[in-house]
């Protein structure tokens, strides 16, 4: 089988390569087989391999502070990951575990470079990738920064939901008890003052008290039932606070951060300058 064939979704890396150049690629990074739920790299580790899926699958993902879990990408056949801290050296940024037996192509940063010098235009391709994975995390960051939850709970409503909840706001409006006044007047009016009328329900009211209970019956479940509703809309409004606290509480800490290693250079080239100024006077 051909390497083309084992990656027929390789859009970003291997499109713009020759059979041939595929093929020298692959026998320079080596397969490896890993079972599932093997932990590939963690966050913090040393990078220094990109990895490209042959078949199977893997998760890269990170935890924020609060320790939720979030999915970044599902790598499957043809895609590729761990390309950041291949090209700038540095420490992983996310955490890869295979969510099914996969065979991995692994590629060290000498030979993705010496493939780079061979087919310049196979660099694009991987920066497009990048690129995409760089809008899907923005868009993670946009839905877990700020949430409306009234627009969240707008949205799973569903139209007995709304007619219960404005029954329960009318209900407790000045129209209502208006509407409810005139209703027991006329009531009254029509069953003990001679107008004429004859009497359906004389005092003391059977029918009209049997009427109240079970609207009052009715309008207490309509009410529970928006303040249930409620409590959930409160319950998600919490955890979206936590949510923002804990990210100020990062941004600070980052600011904090920051501020020290600036302090560090400024001492540090404070401490270079004193030592030239000793010298020269000496």
């Amino acid at each position: 089988m051909s390497i083309n064939d084992q990656m027929p979704n390789a859009v970003g890396l291997f499109e713009l390569l020759s059979e041939d150049e595929r093929r020298i690629l692959a026998k320079v990074g080596g397969t490896i087989d890993f079972p599932a739920d093997r932990i590939l790299f963690q966050t913090g580790d040393p990078g220094g391999t990109l990895f490209v899926v042959e078949s199977g699958k893997v998760e890269i993902y990170l935890k924020d502070h609060a320790g939720q879990k979030i999915l970044l990408k599902t790598a499957e056949c043809g895609d590729f990951f761990g390309e950041v801290s291949l090209f700038d050296g540095r420490p992983r940024t996310a955490t890869a575990i295979t969510v099914a037996d996969s065979r991995l192509l692994a590629i060290s940063r000498e030979n993705l470079l010496e493939t780079f010098r061979k087919k310049p235009e196979t660099a694009l391709g991987m920066l497009a990738a990048m690129g995409g994975m760089l809008r899907t995390s923005d868009k993670l960051l946009q839905s877990n920064i700020s949430r409306n939850v009234n627009e969240m709970m707008e949205k799973q409503m569903s139209p007995l939901e709304r007619l219960t909840d404005w029954i329960a706001w009318f209900s407790g409006s000045l129209q209502f008890l208006a509407l409810t006044a005139v209703w027991f007047a006329v009531w009254i009016a029509v069953n003990t003052l001679p107008l004429g009328i004859p009497a359906f329900d004389p005092f003391p009211f059977g029918l009209l008290t049997m009427i109240v209970s079970l609207e009052a019956i009715f309008l207490s479940c309509f009410v529970l039932i928006s303040q249930n509703r409620q409590a959930e809309k409160d319950h998600l409004r919490s955890d979206v606070e936590y949510d923002i606290n804990i990210k100020a509480e990062m941004e600070i800490a980052y600011l904090h951060e920051k501020t020290d290693l600036m302090n560090e250079e400024i001492l540090e080239k404070l401490a270079r300058l004193e030592s030239i100024l000793t010298s020269d006077r000496k």
